[in-house]
């Protein structure tokens, strides 16, 4: 990959995938069910997608809409089908959990570990309900194969978030800070030419990427444009 960008666009399915992918989307997050915000999709969903494009999947590890993991079944369930998906060939992933307290479950997190060693990952916008931002990166700053951190900066979005994205990325190579800064959440195009002038170099699109909503796919124009713009 060149050193242009990265653009990540969430997929739901195949059909999904070839339009991402020809609209130039560097990688795709791989989920299903948006009314709960992504949860892990079907090893079948995984297994038809990587037949049908060649760039970088990363597939999410979420069971229940929140960001607990839930009941120790719960749990359970998550690393067999985190284990599921490895061995059907998936090799990156997106997860992250908090406790009740709003600090990072590490306790589940190595667990999953466990079953994707090796593995690149994402710790996903449970980042922007933790409790303490700066302690989060810091006790995951060890953790083996965590390469980025998608996150709005706030709960609410981008809009809230900006200086909150550029006072993180300021402290790029501090330890916790060494991930990549992956935006999304409420991330549309006139917050790119901000975000790029200060050196964000990663972008996530979901619905931005859908002109017709959920209920519609994925546009290769949309995501083109999203591409255009930022290799402008």
């Amino acid at each position: 990959m060149s050193n242009r960008a990265v653009l990540e666009v969430i997929a739901l399915d195949a059909e999904d995938a070839v339009a991402a992918q020809t609209g130039g989307a560097d990688r795709l997050e791989l989920v299903t069910d948006m009314a709960a915000d992504g949860l892990t999709p079907s090893r079948e969903t995984f297994a038809r997608i990587r037949a049908a494009v060649d760039i970088p999947l990363r597939v999410m590890l979420r069971l229940t809409d929140g960001f607990t993991a839930g009941s120790p079944q719960d749990v359970e369930n998550l690393v067999q089908a985190a284990a599921g998906l490895r061995a059907e060939g998936a090799d990156e992933f997106v997860l992250g959990y908090l406790d009740a307290a709003g600090n990072p479950d590490l306790v589940t997190v190595e667990r999953l570990l466990v079953e994707i060693s090796g593995c690149a990952w994402t710790f996903h916008r449970a980042i922007d309900r933790a409790t303490d931002r700066d302690a989060l990166r810091k006790q995951l700053a060890d953790v083996p194969g965590l390469d980025t951190f998608l996150t709005a900066g706030s709960p609410t979005g981008v809009d809230a978030g900006l200086p909150t994205l550029l006072a993180e990325l300021a402290r790029a190579g501090e330890p916790g800070y060494e991930a990549q800064i992956l935006v999304g959440g409420g991330l549309r195009l006139d917050h790119v030419p901000v975000l790029l002038s200060a050196g964000i170099e990663g972008f996530h699109i979901g619905g931005a990427a859908r002109p017709d909503g959920w209920d519609g796919p994925v546009s290769a124009a949309a995501v083109r444009e999203w591409r255009s713009v930022l290799d402008a």
